[in-house]
């Protein structure tokens, strides 16, 4: 009941803040380019982000199909990795129907309501795929560090007061996003140099002050990426520990094989991250379809490769999926 009640009240002030930008009926509608530079050769790029696309929903729908339906795995690790499912649905829908849209029947029109809703969704749900990401690094660090007492302390309940608190922080630092811009002012050119609509390129185009903004931005940024980074390092760094005293090569290995996957969706997640978040406010000499090609792939590139990641490097998830598919 608390979980609904809360999420009513995010939906109600969702619609208080998008009904005051429907009141605004001077604010225009954005023109979105789509790859700059490569607007005579970008129906061939649309081939691969839709099959980025695809993989992503076939992908993790079979992780949540598989974890829902066999009760043996409804264990932590999976848990969350259900969670991370979600989250990269989401994330991707939001992103490549409309950028697929730009790149092959030229849609380039999006509205003001629209566009501000959907950068909401991508830099919420954004912020929702790092917490998630922090917590599976501390289901490793509790499983290597303390496996004697992994199912106490992470039981069921806190699981739940997890992906609660991950999804409240996704909503309350992102809501400000869509409500400051509402004070902005487009009097200039209402064209976006990219396939969707990013806060920053958005905040660009105003000819009001947009310091508050900025500031804002930058400040979540910094915070969710800074102590998400940090935790995960933190959680590593006594893993690492761990494993060291653990006398024997083979015991190490099998430790570290544990920790495979959740690390190389950890490098897919944050590196194209952070290389767009800096090139976006420093990177000026970075040619700009370059910066535009890679952080549309940052939003498909980790919901597709996820599965494939867990499907390869988890015994029990690609068993379940070999059984699931196997026909005699």
């Amino acid at each position: 009941m608390e979980l609904v009640y809360f999420l009513s009240s995010i939906a109600k002030l969702l619609m208080m803040a998008f009904s005051n930008f429907s009141c605004r009926l001077s604010q225009p509608s954005f023109f979105l380019v789509g790859i700059p530079g490569l607007e005579e050769s970008q129906h061939w790029l649309a081939l691969p982000l839709g099959v980025l696309y695809f993989l992503a929903l076939v992908g993790n729908i079979i992780i949540l199909f598989i974890v829902w339906t066999d009760s043996s795995l409804h264990q932590p690790m999976y848990l969350f990795l259900t969670m991370l499912a979600a989250i990269d649905l989401v994330l991707a829908s939001s992103t490549a129907p409309k950028a697929l849209a730009v790149l092959l029947v030229h849609a380039h029109e999006i509205g003001y309501i629209v566009c501000l809703t959907q950068m909401f969704f991508i830099h919420a749900f954004s912020s929702m795929e790092s917490g998630v990401l922090v917590a599976m690094a501390l289901d490793r660090y509790v499983a290597i560090c303390h496996p004697l007492h992994h199912s106490t302390i992470l039981h069921p309940g806190i699981i739940g007061h997890i992906g609660m608190a991950v999804l409240v922080r996704g909503l309350l630092l992102l809501i400000p996003f869509p409500i400051l811009l509402q004070n902005l002012s487009f009097c200039q050119a209402t064209i976006i140099h990219h396939t969707y609509c990013e806060h920053m390129a958005v905040v660009k185009l105003a000819c009001s002050q947009t310091t508050v903004n900025q500031a804002y931005g930058l400040a979540v940024a910094l915070l969710v990426v800074g102590l998400d980074v940090l935790a995960i390092g933190i959680s590593y760094t006594l893993i690492l520990q761990a494993v060291l005293k653990v006398p024997g090569g083979e015991a190490r290995l099998k430790a570290f094989s544990t920790c495979g996957s959740h690390v190389c969706v950890i490098l897919v997640f944050y590196i194209p991250g952070m290389f767009s978040f800096l090139t976006h406010r420093f990177g000026h000499h970075v040619p700009h379809h370059i910066h535009v090609l890679l952080a549309t792939l940052y939003l498909l590139v980790p919901p597709a490769v996820n599965p494939l990641v867990y499907g390869v490097k988890t015994r029990q998830i690609r068993q379940r999926v070999l059984k699931v598919f196997y026909i005699k």
